[in-house]
């Protein structure tokens, strides 16, 4: 009886709970510098949300060995945590949030295309680890966003079904990923613009738009004409 009514909220990290995307692009441009490759903005922007071994391949190739992904992809993510350790906040809304869907008694998981060692960084910094009852990183699924594996184990993680719970993503790959997954998806706009978003059920330019009767909504399904 309570798994028929549990609902769940899954949330992804960088670029919605915490505004990361800077220091990940520094992080990332210095990595392939070394390497004499140009990672631009427009690189990253496409990029945004995907895993790093897809990320490599697609600027370096598909023959880069998995050694040396792993190389790059680990030196970066050191990068990363130096920079990100100093300039950790949440974005807007996020806290509260979060501490409303405690309250109205939503089950809630983290599922992120990132290393743990990022994901426990940013949970511990922020305070927040304790409302995750499962977090999902890129080491527990074989196929990365839009491959919905990351949201669905986590739904499983939680004893959801999948269309009992919402997905809040700010990448095109997430978007895609929640909707594979069966899921609800709640868009924000901090990493793209709404054209590109349109896949979600719910777009907003910020988490402070949003509240509990917001996704509750989401999970209803619509009145059959």
């Amino acid at each position: 009886m309570s798994k028929r009514k549990a609902k769940a909220v899954i949330w992804d990290m960088d670029g919605v709970i915490a505004d990361t995307a800077p220091y990940h692009l520094i992080a990332w441009q210095e990595a392939f510098q070394r390497r004499g490759v140009n990672f631009t903005e427009g690189d990253f922007r496409h990029s945004f949300g995907q895993r790093n071994d897809t990320i490599i391949r697609n600027i370096l190739g598909e023959e880069t060995s998995a050694d040396e992904i792993k190389v790059i992809g680990s030196e970066k993510e050191t990068n990363f945590r130096r920079r990100i350790r100093q300039n950790l906040k949440p974005l807007p809304g996020v806290i509260k949030l979060i501490t409303s869907l405690k309250e109205h008694e939503f089950k809630m998981a983290l599922a992120s295309s990132a290393p743990m060692e990022n994901i426990q960084l940013l949970t511990k910094g922020l305070g927040i680890s304790k409302y995750f009852q499962a977090i999902i990183s890129d080491e527990d699924v074989a196929e990365g966003k839009p491959s919905p594996q990351v949201f669905l184990l986590a739904a499983e993680k939680l004893g959801v079904e999948p269309k009992h719970c919402i997905v809040i993503e700010d990448a095109i790959a997430g978007v895609t990923a929640a909707k594979r997954a069966g899921m609800g998806c709640l868009a924000v706009t901090n990493t793209h613009p709404r054209a590109s978003l349109t896949e979600a059920d719910l777009i907003v330019d910020t988490l402070e738009e949003v509240s509990v009767d917001d996704l509750e909504r989401l999970l209803k399904p619509p009145r059959e004409i």
